[in-house]
């Protein structure tokens, strides 16, 4: 029969056991949340690049009616797309300036009959609304991983496993200011 020394050093032990399990268990947890944080944040860059590609393929495509329309030719030319590892509010800023312009040429589109008329730009405005529907996917898959990991960095007891590692909140990728606002209807 064990002694009493005995059976505290087993209650230690297991405890001990449980509580590095639990601790390693946490940690991977994290780790895993932050894998899927930077996979949705890829997803973005990707429909980013594809809707800044687009972007120049419609500049392209509608230059020769734009000749009066440099402030917005300029604003597209000046376009620089943020580096993969950029922080989310830079990405943020880029998504918002490339709706801008992608703005500005559909009302150089819905101005010239011609122009809105060409089958090319029409397969461009359509490829356009597909890349905005990937966008907007992109950008509910990487908030919701947000969502999930910044709940556990908040909430105990993994609150304190987020502190010891060092693991913080992240951005949540939002929506610009003007698509925010209540839309009007001109009749």
């Amino acid at each position: 029969m064990p002694g009493p020394l005995t059976i505290i050093l087993i209650i230690v032990g297991v405890l001990l056991l449980i509580f590095v399990s639990w601790y390693i268990s946490t940690v991977n947890s994290f780790n895993r949340m932050l894998i899927k944080i930077d996979e949705s944040e890829s997803s973005i860059d990707i429909a980013l690049t594809k809707r800044f590609d687009l972007l120049s393929k419609m500049f392209q495509a509608t230059k020769g009616y734009m000749k009066h329309e440099s402030e917005t030719l300029q604003k597209v030319i000046a376009m620089r797309q943020p580096a993969h590892g950029a922080p989310m509010e830079q990405k943020q800023e880029f998504a918002d300036q490339v709706s801008r312009g992608l703005q500005a040429i559909n009302v150089v589109v819905e101005q010239y009959p011609d122009l809105k008329a060409s089958t090319n730009v029409a397969k461009l405005q359509d490829a356009t609304v597909e890349v905005e529907e990937n966008l907007q996917a992109s950008r509910r898959v990487y908030n919701s991983n947000v969502s999930i990991y910044n709940q556990k960095v908040v909430v105990f007891p993994s609150s304190i496993i987020a502190n010891m590692k060092h693991f913080e909140k992240r951005s949540f990728f939002e929506a610009e200011a003007a698509k925010r606002e209540d839309v009007k209807f001109d009749f």
